[in-house]
């Protein structure tokens, strides 16, 4: 038996009418149809109820609707010896890549100095700028990280990457560990991170990071909001040395009303929104991992706990 569950009903409807279609000899139910918890041996979710695992004694894998698996390693009702499973892409990576680009570009063409000039009510010219004049740097370069730098690199942008441990993207200058971070900051007019929250991200872009970025860069953070430190990234837009950033992970989310990024002229806030699962990759993904393993082998996208992903 298999139970799927997410906290909108309308999705878990669909996403059981998806893995049943997929997977017909397979038993599939909700949450609101479990009778027989110890019948479960996988659960796909995003989002499980407090202590939900605690009462699936006989759990032998659990399926993340999504690449991030941060909320799922804190879990105290989840055994450690239970494999989790992260969707490698769930057709986000494209979604992703349009995120940062959209960024990236606003960037080059200046359109968040022209929202400024706009409503201040001055009409200014500034001098545009080929894509390979500005310099990306992207953090993380894992399945989704290495194509959102591609991309840009398609597009003739000069991009380089930073990941944990050494990687090799073609078409990218790849750094890696703290001194390969110090260099990727140093040359980045705009900084897109996409890393998961892990113990080795969190805090990772704190006030001597982002101060470490070039006069005038942007930074767009479509990974996670714990990376972030909110209050020097908004000293360092209020000093100016930062010049605009492009928001859509928060440390807590909804990002509260009263939170000053909300009316920052040079902020764009986003409601999570960078890379949405989509649900017939997901399924496609998932559905093929369930084979594998009930044939006895493994399946891809098990996270490494001590990593975090």
């Amino acid at each position: 038996m298999i139970l799927i569950h997410t906290p909108n009903p309308k999705e878990v409807a669909a996403y059981l009418d998806l893995f049943r279609r997929a997977l017909p000899q397979h038993d599939f139910i909700s949450l609101e149809q479990l009778v027989q918890p110890d019948a479960v041996q996988y659960v796909i979710t995003w989002g499980a109820p407090p202590q939900l695992f605690a009462t699936l004694p006989n759990v032998r894998a659990v399926f993340a609707l999504g690449a991030g698996v941060d909320k799922l390693l804190t879990r105290d009702d989840l055994a450690a010896e239970v494999p989790i499973y992260r969707l490698l892409d769930g057709g986000m990576a494209a979604q992703m890549a349009e995120y940062v680009r959209y960024g990236v570009l606003s960037y080059q063409r200046h359109m968040d100095v022209y929202r400024r000039q706009q409503a201040a009510g001055e009409w200014k010219m500034l001098a545009p700028k080929r894509p390979a004049q500005v310099r990306v740097g992207v953090l993380g370069l894992g399945e989704i990280g290495s194509a959102v730098a591609q991309t840009l690199a398609a597009d003739g942008y000069t991009v380089s990457g930073w990941s944990r441990s050494a990687k090799n993207v073609a078409a990218i200058t790849c750094h890696h560990g703290a001194d390969g971070l110090a260099a990727l900051l140093a040359d980045s007019d705009v900084l897109a991170c996409v890393l998961p929250s892990t113990p080795d991200t969190q805090g990772l872009l704190n006030g001597e990071r982002l101060a470490a970025l070039p006069r005038g860069a942007m930074l767009i953070n479509a990974g996670r909001g714990d990376l972030l430190d909110e209050a020097a990234l908004l000293a360092l837009l209020d000093s100016g040395h930062l010049r605009c950033a492009q928001l859509d992970v928060f440390a807590s989310e909804p990002l509260p009303h009263s939170h000053a990024l909300w009316a920052h002229p040079g902020v764009t806030v986003t409601p999570h929104i960078a890379a949405i699962t989509l649900r017939d990759e997901a399924v496609s993904q998932i559905a093929a991992n369930l084979v594998r393993l009930a044939q006895g082998e493994e399946g891809a996208g098990r996270v490494v706990r001590g990593r975090g992903y």
